[in-house]
């Protein structure tokens, strides 16, 4: 309660503050047995409650968006500098506010084409605050040993992720292998499928390049295919093109595409161009963010090219970074006539792989 301060009070030194709804009192008078008598005390009063609702309200409210704030810069923080998703981000409020993250059944999927650049678009699209990935290839669709362990196992090795973001993961042998477009279906009819393609020569070089990289590091004991140029192994010695070189085999496109186009109809696939994500990656992505239905978000900001590797590299709004040192590795020196030969040999090729696609990526055949 609320009382007027006496005038005897105020002799004493206390005086009522203005305007609150408040009271001092001398120690004297709430019987202390010693005491200083201009000592005094507060006594807080409710003579006005709505004044004091309306100064609770505002507390509370105060409260609650310094959480709110907290709970928001913690959130950014952990998305954006945890590589590892494996754990969920704190809930500290409400669910009903803020839906709780969860591990999804990816909504996209990137399946392939083995060194056409699958990791480099898998990271770019990781720029856009809607888009989680998973950590590393899940290889859930190509092995049946991963694919016996079941669906759960494989949400299980995805990221969490929100309502609303898309989840997304690449394993780029899910491309040449037959069984994985029947069992990506079975799993998700309406998944959307992102197919990266690159020049198919220059494909075979870097896959020839990072085949002789790993059995140079793998095995003390190099194989004898290790120590053979890309020359030996895509000619026969009669000069006729090696077709069972698993390099070249994997550029034949179209080979692999049919299969993909008897399950998933042709606008669930997405073809990218890997030369010119290399050569202008905005143009691209912007393509794949249609393709999502993602709002357009990764722009010419997020990159940058650097003069020493020779390619384009990642930025955000924290760090700037550039794939691993394996990624981007310097091709070996061709010989011309070869290259020539090979260009020709896989033009009629590529003329099937652009009428599948109903689109010319304008390869050379020379």
């Amino acid at each position: 309660m609320s009382r007027p301060v006496s005038r005897d009070t105020q002799k004493r030194g206390c005086v009522r503050a203005p305007h609150l709804d408040i009271l001092w009192l001398p120690r004297a008078a709430m019987k202390s047995v010693e005491g200083d008598p201009s000592d005094c005390v507060l006594v807080v009063g409710v003579s006005r409650p709505k004044m004091a609702l309306g100064i609770l309200t505002i507390m509370l409210l105060s409260l609650f968006l310094t959480f709110h704030m907290i709970y928001d810069t913690a959130i950014n923080s952990l998305q954006s500098n945890t590589a590892d998703h494996s754990r969920p981000p704190l809930i500290l409020l409400s669910r009903r506010l803020y839906p709780s993250a969860a591990r999804r059944l990816p909504q996209a999927i990137i399946i392939g084409v083995r060194k056409c650049g699958t990791r480099a678009l898998l990271e770019m699209l990781y720029l856009h605050p809607m888009v989680q990935k998973a950590a590393g290839e899940v290889h859930f669709f190509d092995r049946d040993d991963n694919y016996n362990k079941g669906l759960e196992w494989y949400r299980m090795q995805m990221p969490h992720s929100y309502p609303g973001q898309i989840t997304i993961e690449k394993s780029p042998s899910y491309f040449v292998t037959p069984e994985v477009p029947e069992r990506i279906r079975a799993m998700n009819a309406s998944v959307k499928l992102l197919l990266i393609v690159r020049e198919p020569v220059t494909r075979a070089i870097s896959d020839y390049a990072q085949l002789r990289a790993n059995a140079a590091t793998a095995s003390p004991v190099v194989p004898p295919s290790a120590s053979k140029s890309f020359e030996q192994l895509v000619l026969h010695p009669n000069g006729s093109i090696n077709e069972a070189y698993r390099p070249l085999s994997i550029s034949i496109y179209h080979h692999y595409l049919h299969r993909w186009l008897e399950v998933f109809p042709r606008e669930q696939i997405l073809v990218v161009n890997g030369d010119l994500l290399i050569e202008d990656p905005v143009s691209q992505i912007q393509k794949i963010e249609s393709f999502l239905g993602l709002e357009p978000r990764i722009g010419t900001h997020n990159f940058y090219f650097n003069e020493t590797k020779g390619f384009y590299c990642l930025r955000n709004e924290t760090s700037d970074r550039c794939l691993k040192e394996t990624k981007g590795r310097k091709h070996p020196r061709v010989n011309p006539r070869v290259l020539s030969k090979l260009r020709k040999y896989f033009g009629e090729h590529n003329q099937k792989f652009y009428e599948l696609i109903g689109e010319e990526m304008g390869w050379p055949e020379e």
